[in-house]
C-alpha cells in the first residue's frame, strides 16, 4: 500500500512561491496518476492540478493556471507544486492523492499553506 507525505507549506506574504512536494512509498509509485487538492476552512475539498502517471498529461483548475506547476520525478518518488503569484484565497491545506485502482485512492495528511495579503 502506497503511503503519502506533503512537506513544504508554511506562511508567505502575497505575491510570493511556495515549492510543495508529495513523497510516495512503495515501489509502484510510478504507476499511478497523482493530484493535489486543497481545502480552506469551511469549504469543500477541491482539485488543484493533476499529473500522468509518466508526468506527460496535466491538467489545472482555473484559478491556478498559469500560477501552479506540477510534476514529478518518478526516480524520487516525489511530487511537486510549484506555486507562484500566490493570493490570500491560495490558503487552505493541501493534499497530494494517488489513483492507486479504479476505485481506490490514498491521501496524504495534509500541508499548510498561509497566504498573507
Amino acid at each position: 500500500q502506497v503511503q503519502l507525505v506533503e512537506s513544504g507549506g508554511g506562511l508567505v506574504q502575497a505575491g510570493g512561491s511556495l515549492r510543495l512536494s508529495c513523497a510516495g512509498s512503495g515501489r509502484t509509485f510510478s504507476s499511478y496518476g497523482m493530484n493535489w487538492f486543497r481545502q480552506a476552512p469551511g469549504k469543500k475539498r477541491e482539485f488543484v492540478a493533476g499529473i500522468s502517471a509518466n508526468g506527460i498529461i496535466t491538467s489545472y483548475a482555473d484559478s491556478v493556471k498559469g500560477r501552479f506547476t506540477i510534476s514529478r520525478d518518478n526516480a524520487k518518488n516525489t511530487m511537486y507544486l510549484q506555486m507562484s503569484s500566490l493570493k490570500p484565497e491560495d490558503t487552505a491545506v493541501y493534499y497530494c492523492n494517488a489513483e492507486v485502482g479504479a476505485t481506490q485512492e490514498v491521501w496524504g495528511q495534509g500541508t499548510q499553506v498561509t497566504v498573507s495579503s
